[in-house]
């Protein structure tokens, strides 16, 4: 393939010292995961400066890259737009040697990463953690132990160096998700204790932050501002009929980002007018009827907006690399159809929609126990909680 992107040139980048040798199938991975012609050879063109990155690394083949020198050669954290080039051709090559398993084989495993993945299996099979709440658990711990495990063993821990630690993401986090971080590492502490690594209850010494009930009201709007918004969006687009659809999936049914972006081809059933979607947080599926409306945008988008890809997943990205949408992806719509429709929203994520639709069902007269297994609320608490608000 380098042949045809690079008539003249295409000996010059089989030539790399490093990356030369696997530039041809690197190049077929970009088309594969859809990315055009242009934008493949401005990524083969950034390959020499990470390949001469690698070597000053004395990463002189590719039987010695691991990832996490493949990450060295990256801008550091919160600098890529510094280095933008270098930034999205070192994620793309974390990608594609993740995908033939270059990592797996010249895999270092250090001490730090065995704990890591230690605590992680535990998690998993042991608590039974869903994949987002274990990365989360495994982030504070990566963070802890950078801080901690190079100078002192676990064994020797003293609840003064958790609270220095605590201290220090104090200054970078709110109360609220400083709370978060404090939850982790308690139960990190209970795991060494569990195990013999220490022989303190050093979770019961750390403070909390106090982080008040009902500190911060749910933030919703007025259900005309709601239906201003979606009639805003443009769906003369691909994107804009994708984008209508996520967005009136929350509007009618109150799902959460996570729900409307896992939803799959076999969740509909166009016979029987049914939606099925499996809520995470309560772990239990939901059967919905499937309106009228949601239908509609559902098949406009599929048979005029929905790209030609093997993905189960209802709702894809429209540029490369092709793949499925992330949960994040929703408040990046929402944002970006707020600031066209130039109305006046001070909120940012998709979820002041859910709340903006829980309080017109209520003016509706429906149930708080409708409301709650709409929502996929636990208890009757949470869905007072979210009736509780403030207009805009």
């Amino acid at each position: 393939m380098l042949n045809d992107l690079f008539p003249r040139a295409h000996k010059n980048y089989l030539s790399l010292p490093v990356l030369g040798p696997i530039l041809n199938s690197f190049a077929e991975f970009l088309a594969r995961i859809g990315y055009p012609r242009q934008v493949i050879c401005a990524h083969l063109r950034a390959t020499r400066v990470i390949d001469s990155r690698l070597r000053k690394r004395k990463c002189n083949s590719i039987k010695k890259i691991t990832r996490k020198i493949m990450q060295s050669c990256a801008p550091p954290p919160g600098r890529s737009q510094d280095d933008f080039s270098a930034a999205a051709i070192t994620k793309l090559l974390e990608r594609y040697f993740g995908e033939v398993e270059v990592f797996q084989k010249n895999q270092i495993t250090c001490p730090q990463e065995k704990k890591i993945n230690s605590y992680r299996h535990y998690l998993q099979q042991v608590r039974g953690f869903p994949p987002s709440t274990v990365h989360h658990h495994c982030l504070t711990l990566s963070q802890f132990l950078l801080r901690f495990s190079k100078h002192k063993k676990m064994s020797k821990l003293t609840s003064q160096d958790i609270e220095n630690f605590i201290h220090d993401r104090g200054k970078k986090l709110k109360r609220g998700s400083l709370q978060h971080v404090v939850a982790h590492l308690r139960a990190y502490l209970r795991y060494l204790l569990s195990r013999g690594e220490i022989s303190k209850r050093l979770d019961i010494q750390i403070d909390t932050p106090r982080v008040y009930r009902n500190e911060q009201l749910p933030r919703s709007l007025d259900w005309k501002i709601v239906i201003t918004l979606l009639k805003s969006i443009d769906r003369s687009t691909s994107i804009g009929k994708r984008d209508y659809a996520m967005l009136l999936l929350v509007t009618t049914y109150g799902l959460r980002a996570s729900e409307i972006v896992a939803l799959r081809l076999d969740d509909i059933d166009w016979r029987q007018n049914h939606l099925k979607i499996f809520q995470r947080k309560t772990d239990t599926p939901l059967l919905l009827p499937l309106t009228d409306a949601i239908g509609k945008s559902i098949l406009e988008y599929l048979r005029k907006g929905r790209p030609s890809v093997s993905f189960r997943e209802i709702f894809v990205r429209h540029r490369a690399p092709a793949g499925i949408l992330k949960p994040t992806a929703l408040n990046d719509v929402f944002q970006y159809w707020v600031q066209r429709s130039n109305l006046t929203i001070p909120f940012y994520g998709t979820h002041c929609l859910r709340h903006s639709y829980a309080v017109h069902l209520l003016r509706q007269g429906a149930p708080l126990k409708t409301i709650g297994d709409i929502l996929g609320h636990r208890s009757f608490e949470s869905t007072c909680v979210s009736l509780e608000y403030r207009r805009s």
